[in-house]
């Protein structure tokens, strides 16, 4: 709203109060004169006069005058109705007339006089059932004239005193018609001393707030304890008014009457500076305003927005039902909302939202996909949400650079409450010049209330799902390994109501070179309770993996896990270890959903795979293996019961419709594929895990060959040999030295270091050949820090690394296994006609 600057002269001063007065504790009434008077300088009206027709002739006399600026302007005394006055030309006219100070100009007689360049003025004409009953002149001293809510204003007031008028059927008007007329219209007035908290109130303010005169004791706190919580914020930046609140000021609030009824007030109030430009006295009026008399399509409205903001979820839902509340209705050019975080504003929306349509200032601090700036850079939002009241800025404002161009024709700004501070702010602006009309000012400010509750609430429901998404995906793998001979995808959907972190989990484990695990599993509930247990049966069955167990094993270690943990939650689960090679599968199910295969001629089927008992439900559970034998092309899906049951989807249409969809998909893309399993991709009631394999079968197949070593003085050199021989036979033996030297170091620690058996095992892919020597030991081969040159061992693996492309040791099943890699120098070798062989102690 308009910054008016200090109150004009003219606005009556508190009085003294009577000797007396703080004796009795109930300070005597303001005249009614001078509530008045403050009365119309809010309205803009330095005098009103009323003009009735006079006796026996055709024009206008002057019967009474009120306002402060009575002793500063006269008008006439008598306004002939064929003259050019603007009161005749009103009369003339049938409706008011506003004239600025230049049209006034204009005007050769009825005009105030002394003729100040300042002064505007208004003719309303009196009527009541077609008869002429007069003409209420009012003289302002604003070179703007009066704005849209004035002129409002002193309409309801010419209407009251032509009520009075008729009233009088005929008579001679009373003495004094322009006071009765404006208490009628329930205006009241006070002037506060902030330093003090005290404060003159006449009745009518009184009557309002509903407290009787003999009940008030001139203090400010006693009219506050009538005002609704939710509005003291408001109503303190009134009474603890800064230097930046010199201007006018208006702001609308609720107090709840003895009754019990509450009743919606507005305040219109104006601070005056002493000699040292501090606060003096804050000068007001209050009147119980029709703008709140909403119609049925303003009720309509509220109740649609308040639907919509309890439907949006997050930050972003509320920021565009806002913009859909707002734009289009008020025909606004602009609407930008913005989170208050610590001492910055955060935008949320921007509405349009080119970085062109916004100021300068804002496009410097666009770094990410809005802006955002310090409180300090914007005095006029940091005012707004300081004192947490709603502005209207009229066309021509002048406001600091960072609000250029926002609203040139009119800006309002909605600080948005929530519990007791301010959430955030909206801006609501226009390119042309725009009239805020009353019903404008309730749906705003309705708005802003609603507004700020719903922003809270979905700034705790982003920070709640920014965590549990980050809770989710810290559980679940962040990649997928690179298979040969196979590609893996896989989707998560978190669950639609709630905290959106389950217990719905996925894996693919890397066994060795040419063996892979896929696992999924789903942990009864959706709290972060089943997904620490999600996390810690994903963690387990990786690790019984990775040691080398048969499937079986696996899936009956992590089941007694579970049960020993001693929780109330169950989880189901399904296994599945793949030979990239040759295509054979092993499938164990705990309690789960059967897999899903598409053939490579696009029929699929539900793989009948033996089931078991959920994890977690018996120790003793059993959980047999069933083989299935892939050919390449085929696609191997996984999925959880979120994807194919819903409290309106059958569990068996749902596989049916899954099955249909696995048919339909294009197997070239599997990332497509899963994408179009999910559907739509809305979150469904439960969560959803979706793993999907395409088994393309392995382009180059690795040539093996095998020896059991026994445990003989002279093993080394048999292993030696063994080795040799196969070099030859794959033609390959150009590497032979290094590999040799691996072998013969190798063997000789699993024989020296472990007890039972080893097994060298050798493996030729392409161009590199893979040395293993498995034993029965757990423990992992340890380099020596320092190796002494008189030393006599310790330097076999520092050889073996030296001598390899690649080394390392895996856990597996009853032991370990120390590998090392080698490029065969040369061309491509070629393969022996046998693929795999395997010796005991050098007997094939």
């Amino acid at each position: 709203m308009p910054h008016d600057g200090p109150a004009p002269a003219g606005v009556s001063e508190p009085r003294a109060p009577e000797a007396g007065a703080a004796d009795t504790g109930s300070p005597p009434p303001v005249p009614g004169a001078a509530a008045s008077d403050r009365a119309l300088t809010f309205a803009g009206a330095a005098l009103a006069a009323l003009y009735v027709p006079g006796a026996g002739d055709a024009g206008l006399r002057l019967v009474e005058t009120a306002g402060c600026g009575a002793a500063q302007y006269r008008l006439p005394e008598h306004l002939p109705l064929t003259g050019g006055s603007p009161a005749a030309h009103a009369l003339h006219l049938d409706r008011p007339v506003w004239l600025g100070s230049a049209a006034l100009a204009s005007f050769a007689e009825g005009g105030p006089t002394p003729a100040r360049g300042e002064a505007t003025l208004g003719a309303l004409p009196l009527e009541a059932e077609g008869r002429r009953l007069g003409c209420l002149v009012v003289v302002g001293t604003s070179p703007d004239g009066f704005d849209v809510e004035q002129q409002r204003f002193l309409e309801r007031y010419a209407d009251a005193v032509a009520d009075l008028l008729r009233a009088g059927n005929g008579r001679p008007p009373p003495t004094s018609l322009l006071g009765p007329a404006l208490r009628s219209l329930r205006v009241g007035s006070f002037v506060l001393v902030p330093d003090t908290g005290v404060i003159e109130a006449d009745e009518t303010l009184l009557e309002l707030v509903g407290i009787t005169p003999d009940d008030f004791d001139g203090k400010a706190d006693t009219l506050l304890s009538h005002a609704l919580p939710e509005d003291m914020h408001a109503l303190m930046s009134v009474l603890e008014p800064s230097t930046q609140a010199f201007g006018r000021r208006e702001l609308e609030f609720r107090v709840r009457c003895p009754t019990g009824e509450m009743r919606w007030l507005s305040m219109g109030c104006r601070v005056v500076t002493g000699t040292d430009d501090r606060p003096e006295q804050v000068l007001g009026v209050v009147t119980a305003t029709s703008v709140l008399r909403r119609t049925a399509d303003d009720v309509s409205r509220i109740q649609w927005l308040t639907a919509a903001l309890d439907d949006a979820a997050t930050v972003s839902e509320v920021s565009h039902v806002l913009v859909t509340a707002l734009r289009e209705p008020l025909g606004a050019d602009r609407v930008a909302l913005a989170e208050l975080q610590d001492d910055r504003l955060t935008v949320t929306v921007l509405d349009p939202p080119q970085p062109s349509a916004w100021p300068r200032a804002w496009r410097s601090e666009w770094r990410t996909e809005w802006p955002d700036a310090p409180l300090s850079a914007l005095p006029t939002l940091q005012m707004a949400l300081r004192d947490g009241r709603l502005d209207l800025w009229p066309a021509g404002t002048s406001l600091e650079p960072a609000l250029a161009g926002v609203g040139d024709g009119g800006l309002a700004v909605l600080p948005l409450p929530a519990k007791g501070r301010i959430a955030g702010v909206c801006l609501v602006g226009w390119d042309q010049p725009h009239e805020f009309a009353p019903e404008e000012r309730s749906l705003l400010t309705a708005t802003a209330a609603l507004a700020g509750q719903a922003l809270k609430r979905a700034h705790a429901h982003d920070a709640e799902q920014e965590l549990a998404t980050m809770l989710q995906r810290s559980l679940l793998p962040r990649r997928l390994p690179e298979l040969p001979g196979g590609t893996a995808v896989a989707r998560y959907l978190p669950a639609r109501r709630g905290l959106q972190v389950g217990g719905d989990w996925y894996d693919v484990i890397a066994l060795s070179e040419d063996r892979v695990a896929l696992v999924i599993g789903d942990v009864q509930g959706h709290s972060a309770g089943a997904a620490t247990i999600m996390g810690q049966m994903r963690t387990a069955v990786r690790a019984y993996a990775v040691e080398g167990h048969p499937p079986d094993v696996v899936v009956s270690h992590a089941n007694r896990l579970l049960v020993g943990m001693e929780t109330d939650l169950f989880a189901t689960c399904c296994y599945v270890e793949l030979d990239m090679e040759e295509g054979n599968t092993l499938f164990v199910r705990a309690g789960h959903l059967s897999p899903l295969l598409r053939h490579p001629d696009g029929t699929t089927e539900e793989v009948q795979v033996e089931g078991g008992l959920p994890l977690g439900i018996s120790a003793e559970a059993e959980f047999p293996m069933t083989a299935v034998a892939l050919t390449p092309g085929a696609v191997l899906a996984l999925v959880t019961d979120g994807l194919v049951e819903a409290a309106d989807l059958p569990l068996d249409e749902g596989m049916d419709r899954t099955r249909a969809a696995l048919a339909a998909a294009d197997p070239e893309d599997p990332g497509r594929m899963a994408d179009e399993l999910l559907g739509d991709g809305v979150r469904r009631e439960d969560d959803v895990a979706l793993l999907l394999l395409r088994y393309d079968g392995m382009k180059t197949r690795p040539i093996r060959a095998g020896w059991v070593v026994w445990r003989l003085p002279d093993a080394v050199m048999h292993a030696r040999r063994f080795t040799a021989r196969t070099l030859r036979r794959w033609k390959v033996d150009q590497a032979a030295d290094a590999v040799l030297l691996v072998v013969s170091e190798l063997v000789t620690n699993a024989l020296v270091h472990t007890q039972g058996a080893v097994r060298l095992d050798l493996v030729l892919r392409g161009d590199r050949v893979r040395v293993s020597v498995s034993d029965s030991s757990p423990r992992a081969p340890a380099k020596p820090v320092i190796v002494d040159w008189e030393a006599t061992g310790g330097r076999g693996l520092l050889l073996v690394e030296a001598m390899s492309d690649a080394f390392g040791s895996v856990p597996v099943a009853g032991g370990k296994q120390v590998w090392s890699e080698i490029v065969v120098p040369g061309g491509e070798p070629v393969p022996a006609e046998s693929g795999l062989g395997s010796e005991r102690g050098g007997l094939l």
